[in-house]
C-alpha cells in the first residue's frame, strides 16, 4: 500500500507529466485558456489515462507478453488509446455538446497526446502490474489536470493585468508555464 502511494505522489506532483517531463505541452497550452474548458479537457484526459493503463497493462501481460510479441507494444497502445478517445468523444457529442464544441480539434488530438501514450509505456518499462498500472495512470492524470487547472486559473487571472507589450499572448503563457514548471520542481525532494 505504501508503494502505491509513493507511485501515486510521485507521478501527480513529482513527477508530474506536463511540468517536469513536458509530455501534454500542446493541450496544456491550447486548451488553458478557459477554467471550464481546462476542466472538460482534464477529465476526458483522466478517464483516457486511467482506462488506457488499465487495458494496456491487461493486453501487455495476458497477450503481449506470452505470445512474445512485446515489439507491437507502442502500436497496440495506440490503437487503445484511439478507441478509447473515440468513446469520450462520442459521449461528450451526444451527453455534454458544449464542452464538445469548446474542445475542438483538441478532443480528437488526446489520441496523439504524448502523455497518454508515455504513461502506458512508462508503465511496461518500469515492470508494473495491473493495479499499479491503474495507480500510475490515474495518478499521472490528476497531475495533468492539476497543471491543466492551475494554468488556466493563471490565464484568466492575467486577462485582466497590464502586461508589457513584448509579453504578451503565447510568450506570457510560456514564461507562466516555465514558473510552474521551477515550482513543481521544488516537490522533488518529497520522493
Amino acid at each position: 500500500m505504501q508503494e502505491l502511494l509513493v507511485i501515486a505522489i510521485g507521478s501527480a506532483i513529482v513527477n508530474n507529466v506536463v511540468l517536469s517531463q513536458f509530455l501534454g505541452i500542446c493541450p496544456f497550452l491550447g486548451v488553458s485558456k478557459k477554467m471550464d474548458t481546462a476542466t472538460g479537457m482534464g477529465a476526458a484526459v483522466t478517464f483516457v489515462i486511467a482506462i488506457a493503463s488499465f487495458v494496456a497493462a491487461v493486453i501487455n501481460q495476458f497477450i503481449l507478453v506470452p505470445l512474445e510479441i512485446t515489439y507491437l507494444q507502442t502500436i497496440v497502445f495506440i490503437l487503445v488509446i484511439a478507441c478509447l478517445v473515440q468513446f469520450v468523444e462520442m459521449f461528450l457529442k451526444k451527453m455534454v455538446p458544449p464542452l464538445y464544441n469548446s474542445l475542438g480539434i483538441f478532443l480528437p488530438l488526446i489520441t496523439t497526446n504524448c502523455a497518454v501514450l508515455g504513461v502506458a509505456l512508462t508503465n511496461v518499462q518500469n515492470g508494473y502490474g495491473i493495479l499499479t498500472s491503474v495507480v500510475n495512470g490515474l495518478a499521472t492524470a490528476v497531475g495533468f489536470f492539476i497543471a491543466l487547472v492551475i494554468m488556466a486559473g493563471l490565464r484568466e487571472k492575467m486577462e485582466y493585468n497590464d502586461i508589457p507589450r513584448p509579453f504578451q499572448g503565447t510568450a506570457i503563457v510560456l514564461v507562466t508555464a516555465g514558473l510552474m514548471s521551477i515550482a513543481f520542481f521544488g516537490f522533488s525532494g518529497v520522493i
